[in-house]
């Protein structure tokens, strides 16, 4: 039982590696936005993360009913149509569909199943398991985005499109068949046909009973706020290491894959760490990393200080890295793991927003004064908003889901 849930693990991480990828955007934009003459294609990105929640939703309710091959299948055909599909782009309108919607979707439908599972398999260390799985996602795009620098350069962005689509539908593919066989046979091996565990200590919730606790709307606000400030800076890392630390190409990218390392870093070390020291500790403990990043972010564009600049980057890939790690266990602990997948992805709605927020905050902000300091201290706001909900929701050992 142990080794096949590990190498559910296993498959499961190498698959969110894969969907991770979706973060080299920028990487594989710029060359597409001046093959077809247009100033920019960031819509496309914002609209690959608005869309996820849909799916993640459904994708739940399908996995926690029927089990997540053909979930995992369907959204693995998803992404990498939708990557294979942009290298036939002629407008913006192709990439949207393509890129936007049909990626988008189906990268919600993979990593719903990804997550949720790993960390039901997982009951005695939710922390780890969700954490490891998180790490992937986020460090994909270090490994990724070099690796379409040097397609681009020798095949061209439509090719890089195409081999990447390729390889992606593949691996995701032949991954998604093989974590819902062996899924099942772990389930069986409890003498069970659906995919579920043996009931935990709390409360189960549905999706509708978790709707009328007051402890999803805390958890929910909690989350927005640190994903807006986490996606505020992930967003836009090469734009403010080049304006605000007046960093040349080659640093804004070493910055911009440190950003990514620590990220991925938060996502590991805070799964350990939360199991040892509980989920809404290791929260807290990140919120309060998070003001004196968003405190070195202000300060490094009022002096012009590089050093801070890259402190306060650190620092805010730590506490984002947190709260992708994190709330995978928590929402499980907090209304138990029979409906974890759909509970997860309503949950999740509040990281979609974060993607619409985070990005239009940081504009508007620099549009209107020239600068982005308001933007870092509505981001420290952001945190302390984050840590006041996040106190309401600490339940009395062994509880679970407050009404």
């Amino acid at each position: 039982m142990n080794q096949k849930r590990r190498l559910i693990l296993f498959v499961s991480c190498l698959m969110n590696l894969c969907i991770g990828s979706m973060y080299s955007w920028s990487v594989l934009s710029a060359p597409m936005a001046e093959e077809l003459g247009v100033p920019g294609l960031s819509v496309v990105f914002s609209v690959a993360s608005a869309v996820g929640f849909i799916t993640m939703i459904i994708g739940g309710l399908l996995n926690d009913r029927y089990g997540p091959r053909w979930v995992m299948f369907t959204g693995s055909v998803m992404f990498g149509t939708g990557m294979f599909l942009c290298g036939f782009a002629e407008r913006t309108e192709d990439l949207i569909f393509s890129y936007g919607i049909l990626l988008g979707l189906g990268l919600s439908l993979v990593y719903g199943c990804t997550i949720g599972n790993t960390v039901k398999i997982f009951p005695d260390r939710r922390g780890m398991a969700g954490g490891m799985t998180t790490a992937c996602y986020g460090i994909s795009s270090v490994i990724f985005a070099p690796v379409a620098e040097e397609l681009n350069r020798r095949a061209g962005v439509r090719w890089s499109f195409w081999i990447l689509g390729g390889c992606f539908l593949i691996v995701l593919c032949a991954g998604s068949l093989l974590v819902g066989r062996w899924q099942e046979e772990f389930f069986l091996e409890y003498g069970r046909r659906t995919v579920r565990l043996p009931q935990g200590t709390g409360t189960d919730r549905t999706p509708v009973q978790m709707l009328r606790t007051p402890v999803f709307y805390r958890l929910f606000l909690t989350l927005t706020c640190g994903a807006t400030f986490g996606m505020m800076v992930l967003s836009s890392a090469r734009g403010l290491a080049v304006d605000i630390a007046k960093a040349g190409a080659a640093r804004a990218s070493f910055l911009v894959s440190l950003l990514c390392l620590f990220n991925t870093a938060g996502r590991l070390i805070s799964g350990w760490l939360s199991d040892r020291l509980g989920r809404y500790r290791t929260l807290e403990a990140a919120l309060t990393i998070a003001l004196t990043g968003m405190f070195f972010l202000y300060q490094s564009e009022k002096s012009a200080s590089a050093g801070l600049f890259t402190a306060g980057m650190m620092l805010t890939g730590i506490c984002f890295g947190t709260f992708m790690g994190v709330f995978p266990g928590l929402c499980s602990e907090q209304f138990g793991e029979t409906y974890n997948t759909v509970n997860y992805g309503i949950l999740w709605t509040g990281f979609s927003a974060a993607g619409l927020l985070g990005p239009s905050i940081l504009t508007e902000v620099y549009r209107n004064t020239g600068c982005y300091r308001d933007a870092f201290l509505l981001a420290g706001v952001l945190a302390v908003v984050g840590f006041a909900s996040l106190s309401g929701c600490r339940l009395p050992e062994g509880q679970t889901a407050a009404d």
